[in-house]
């Protein structure tokens, strides 16, 4: 059947190279004989002193990559995976730990998400992103304390870039359907424009495995950001803001029982940004800037016979001076205020209102005495009102390059951040488990790691190897706690230790001038303290392995893009099955899932064939006791490897 595929595939796609000879053949004048080499694109090295890549929008194309949570499949350091089978929520996991220690920032500038969260990945657009910044351990302190295990930062397309019109059409066999429009204008020399919009929709609702459940909900979404930009003289603003609504509708197929478990979720957010930035001195890059942004988010869920809801308001903003000294001296100082609010509701008429003001100060300095140094230190001191405690945000990063061939990178820091238990969390109400929340104190941990990178010539090319080590120790977490009982879900402060060890190899080759290769193997060992018990988190994998082809000639008419993931086993949760007996010392085994895409460019468009999934590995039962819904012992939050199958999708990219 893969075969069969992956044959039709390639007839399509070569179909449509007949179909426009001409215009290919016309692409191909004396213009471009002048490429002497092809442009090095794609998944790159930070230059800092932060550890992490860069990923640039030719890798982002070398999959489907409908939205961020997509984006990642040919990232050997972030996992995406699914939390549950009812509300198919997806999550981030970086360096072993779930997305919450993540910090989220668009255009660096930080994302509040909170009730968000289980959502976030797929509200922002693939075909809208330029670029990302994936950064490792305990980042930058000029977005605030949030980030543990790393920062994630996403680029959009610009009103300043060359003014285009840019449409990506996307469908796939699961008959999902999206389109999306890109469009900006320069009004005049100083004032550029553009409009972004996106929607998809799912035109079937799915059931794979036959046990009368959707394999995950049918998501419409309607997206739209208007962006500006204005620059004159020694005076920049960007500003914009934006509509996005959703609708999920999952559950229990509705002609499998005559009362089927629902699950209904709506999203409506608004939000908005603005940067102003006045350039003082260009000798010494002095800037001072006025950075923020908000947002308005309302969510309202039934997950069968409870329902839930919470309105959430939040602000970020920031005042940042920026100052070069000379060529070996730099300082970041500034103020930040965050304001956010959450309402919420659950399985009543009583409602919990949840406030935090958290101002804050921060400086960070930078010392490069020569290329082969850098060394970054910042602080911050903020203080919470929700907590009523004033804390020290101290991080550090260091930079060698003690030969061309080899670069060693090193950092250490402190993160805090508030959790929202059932707001992060919400998709636990599918359980039929009973969920039960304690007093949450703010989250705390360190992170520490190292990173060397060797850049080795091999036949006239550079093999580079990388080779990491991250270690996160909790002070105090928000555990979610299967494991103490069976009958219930607690969240809960840490009551011991909980830990992570993240080892990860990867090597980068060009095997020809059109043909790249990259191998990586990743080891976690996460570790936390359930119900006085040391124990392995569970559901997360121990290892990953990843091999990825990519093929794309001088030309630059055909790619083809390879891309095969090993995900390694690990442990289940105790739990109640059909007959009330209590399971235990279930692991999940290791699987393969085989990805491909076949890219056709032409002079204003391209066409792109691919498949996902094609080793068609799916977890046997995603959801326990799927015939009784109603009952204590169902749980679809249970989930460690695919729901989906074999999936074939195409697409068109135009630009004009």
């Amino acid at each position: 059947m893969i075969k069969r595929f992956i044959a039709a595939s390639l007839l399509v796609l070569v179909a449509a190279s007949v179909g426009a000879q001409t215009d290919s053949t016309r692409s191909r004048t004396l213009e471009e004989v002048s490429i002497q080499q092809r442009k090095a694109e794609g998944l790159s090295r930070l230059g800092g002193a932060e550890n992490g890549n860069a990923i640039g929008q030719d890798e982002l194309f070398r999959a489907a990559c409908c939205n961020l949570g997509e984006s990642f499949i040919t990232n050997p350091s972030v996992d995406v995976n699914y939390n549950d089978a009812a509300v198919g929520a997806r999550q981030i996991k970086l360096l072993g730990l779930s997305g919450q220690y993540v910090q989220m920032l668009l255009e660096n500038l930080p994302v509040t998400l909170g009730a968000a969260m289980p959502y976030s990945l797929g509200y922002v657009p693939g075909a809208w992103m330029k670029s990302i910044s994936v950064s490792k351990g305990a980042s930058s302190v000029k977005n605030g304390p949030r980030s543990i295990t790393g920062q994630i930062n996403v680029e959009y397309l610009k009103p300043e870039d060359n003014p285009a019109l840019q449409v990506n059409i996307y469908g796939d066999s699961r008959l999902k359907g999206e389109a999306n429009v890109m469009g900006n204008v320069h009004l005049n020399h100083h004032l550029s424009t553009e409009v972004l919009a996106h929607y998809e929709k799912d035109f079937m609702h799915m059931d794979e495995d036959g046990d009368g459940w959707h394999d995950s909900p049918a998501v419409e979404q309607l997206h739209l950001q208007n962006r500006w930009k204005y620059q004159k003289g020694h005076y920049i603003m960007h500003a914009g803001f934006g509509y996005l609504h959703e609708n999920r509708e999952g559950g229990q197929m509705k002609d499998f029982s005559a009362t089927p478990y629902r699950v209904l979720i709506e999203a409506n957010r608004l939000d908005g940004y603005m940067k102003h930035a006045f350039l003082l001195n260009r000798d010494h890059n002095t800037n001072l800037a006025l950075l923020a942004t908000g947002s308005l988010y309302n969510l309202d869920g039934t997950f069968g016979l409870k329902s839930y809801s919470d309105r959430q308001q939040s602000l970020n903003s920031q005042l940042v001076l920026e100052h070069n000294f000379n060529d070996i001296h730099n300082l970041s100082t500034g103020l930040s205020l965050n304001a956010d609010q959450l309402d919420e509701k659950l399985l009543g008429p009583t409602a919990e209102t949840r406030t935090e003001y958290t101002p804050g100060i921060f400086a960070q300095y930078t010392y490069k005495p020569t290329y082969k140094l850098t060394l970054m230190a910042g602080l911050r001191a903020d203080h919470s009102s929700l907590y009523d405690r004033s804390y020290l945000t101290p991080r550090l990063h260091v930079k060698w390059v003690p030969a061309d061939w080899m670069t060693l990178r090193a950092s250490t820091g402190k993160g805090y951040r508030t959790p929202h238990a059932v707001a992060e969390n919400h998709y636990l109400l599918t359980s039929g488990r009973t969920l039960v929340v304690g007093d949450l104190k703010q989250e705390e941990a360190w992170n520490s790691g190292a990173s060397l990178c060797f850049y080795i010539p091999v036949k006239e090319r550079t093999l580079t190897v990388n080779a990491e080590y991250y270690y996160t120790d909790f002070i105090n977490q928000a555990v979610v706690d299967y494991d103490s009982d069976p009958t219930k879900i607690r969240i809960d402060n840490l009551d011991g230790r909980s830990y992570s060890h993240t080892l990860q190899v990867d090597a980068n080759y060009d095997l020809t001038e059109d043909l790249n290769f990259l191998a990586a193997f990743r080891y976690n060992r996460v570790m936390c303290t359930y119900g006085g018990r040391m124990m392995e988190k569970p559901l997360q994998s121990r290892y990953k392995g990843l091999v990825t082809l990519s093929w794309k000639p001088m030309l630059s008419i055909w790619q083809v893009d390879l891309t095969l993931q090993l995900n390694g086993g690990g442990r289940i949760p105790d739990y109640l099955d059909e007959n009330n007996v209590l399971v235990t010392g279930e692991e999940f085994p290791a699987y393969l899932q085989l990805n491909l895409q076949v890219t056709r460019e032409f002079r204003y468009f391209s066409v792109y064939v691919g498949g996902e999934n094609l080793t068609n590995y799916r977890q046997s039962n995603p959801v326990v006791n799927a015939a009784n819904p109603w009952s204590s012992t169902f749980d679809p939050t249970l989930v460690w490897g695919p729901v989906h199958g074999i999936m074939g999708y195409a697409g068109i990219r135009l630009n004009i």
